[in-house]
């Protein structure tokens, strides 16, 4: 029987984690399935659900870890030879899991180090979930909506139906079935992310040590999508700006990252502002300038102290 580890990181994310662990309680399958929740230090008590599910093992982290050091701690926790990394906003099919394991279990596909299935939204419409490795043209794009118009442009591959199943650069963490080997071998996520971006850069640092990413679309989970972090937009535009700017200067040559520096930095707020007033969202006004003084204040400390976290 194969063994299987699910590490779900969990925020105060209220009763979607008893959802998404019913799910799994409800799980089939022929595999044997070890779930661990990691508890980032939730104030809204969600991690006690844990307490109901019998097989479920709950780690209290004590701090908000973010989300792929906690992961890696669930990783270091377990032994399976897959894990399988799922947001406490998904949940699994009745056979989600099963299907995904056999498509790995082929030996044709010895290569591929991580599955991604079709995420269904809560009207039951395809999510768009896989993506490019980003290019600073990409990411430029993004900054300035440019994207919105020509979607080819952006690492979002959200001109494509995702209705069949193939090799892809990246899929979304929601649902991130990876094999220990991979995982192991290219040292887990990198903690400098804090949230967002860590598992496309886990992707890239896979694909560039032989590894192949795969897409499965005859294969379905449940992604409501944002998650807890909708009830911090404001955080969480400062999160997503910040990993973009650790990627940039990690992964893209200098002249690209400076690019997509001066672009996030002085015109993307502009660009989003002006949006907002469009829309007469004034909320979304005062969330972009929040989010966008957090990352101003964060700036100095990770120029002059390499702080990143």
């Amino acid at each position: 029987m194969i063994e299987v580890d699910c590490i779900v990181v969990n925020w105060n994310s209220g009763e979607i984690l008893t959802d998404c662990l019913k799910s799994l309680e409800n799980f089939n399958g022929t595999c044997s399935l070890n779930v661990v929740v990691i508890d980032n230090a939730s104030v809204d008590e969600s991690e006690q659900v844990s307490s109901f599910f019998s097989d479920v093992r709950l780690v209290c982290a004590g701090e908000n870890l973010g989300f792929g050091k906690a992961c890696n701690l669930g990783a270091t926790l377990t032994g399976s030879n897959y894990i399988l990394f799922l947001n406490p906003d998904a949940e699994l099919l009745p056979d989600s899991l099963e299907k995904a394991l056999d498509f790995m279990q082929e030996p044709k596909n010895a290569t591929v180090g991580i599955c991604g299935v079709q995420l269904l939204d809560e009207s039951g419409h395809v999510s768009r979930s896989c993506a490019r490795f980003p290019t600073p043209i990409g990411f430029i794009a993004h900054s300035i909506g440019l994207d919105r118009f020509l979607p080819k442009l952006g690492h979002f591959m959200a001109e494509w139906s995702h209705d069949s199943t193939q090799v892809v650069d990246h899929v979304i963490g929601a649902f991130y079935l990876v094999r220990r080997e991979l995982f192991e071998a290219i040292g887990g996520f990198d903690e400098q992310f804090f949230v967002y971006l860590e598992d496309l850069d886990f992707s890239y640092r896979a694909h560039k040590a032989g590894w192949q990413s795969v897409y499965l679309a005859d294969v379905q989970a449940f992604h409501a999508g944002g998650g807890t972090s909708n009830q911090v937009k404001a955080k969480r535009l400062f999160y997503s700006l910040r990993s973009r700017l650790l990627y940039a200067f990690k992964h893209f040559h200098l002249f690209g990252a400076v690019l997509v520096f001066m672009t996030t930095l002085f015109i993307e707020p502009i660009s989003r502002s002006a949006l907002a007033i469009g829309r007469r969202s004034w909320s979304s006004l005062a969330e972009t300038w929040e989010g966008y003084g957090v990352l101003w204040r964060w700036l100095p400390q990770w120029i002059f102290k390499g702080v990143t976290r």
